[in-house]
């Protein structure tokens, strides 16, 4: 099969996965997955597309991530596992594109403007 490379973003994050045939051995940075995302809730959304197409055990997944915080850098890996999947097993493509796992998130932090405290909200207004 060979290595398979794909790339997913969301927000600031940028993830890059090498895809390989192996025992499902996950290692993010060059780090444990259970240490590089401690929480249940981003252990699950980067398992997500490994266990909706069954496939947890039977490929080794090196991740590389950088940029934006911890959900935005699990997502983005999310979706780099996801396209993945679809280049193993066209199959799999049906199964992950109800769910919503290849649509890639356009929503980003909306940027301050001058004049204002942030994006929205205004100084306080003195009538007198």
């Amino acid at each position: 099969m060979g290595v398979i490379h794909k790339i997913g973003r969301r927000k600031c994050a940028v993830a890059r996965v090498y895809l390989t045939e192996g025992t499902g051995k996950i290692t993010v940075n060059k780090r444990e997955f259970a240490n590089y995302f401690p929480t249940p809730t981003l252990q699950y959304k980067v398992m997500q597309p490994l266990a909706m197409t069954e496939n947890a055990e039977n490929f080794d997944v090196k991740i590389n991530v950088y940029g934006g915080g911890s959900t935005g850098q699990a997502e983005a890996v999310r979706m780099a596992i996801a396209r993945a999947m679809c280049e193993v097993d066209a199959e799999n493509r049906l199964v992950l594109k109800p769910e919503g796992l290849l649509t890639r998130d356009p929503r980003m932090v909306e940027r301050k403007k001058f004049g204002q405290k942030k994006a929205r909200k205004r100084f306080q207004f003195s009538k007198r």
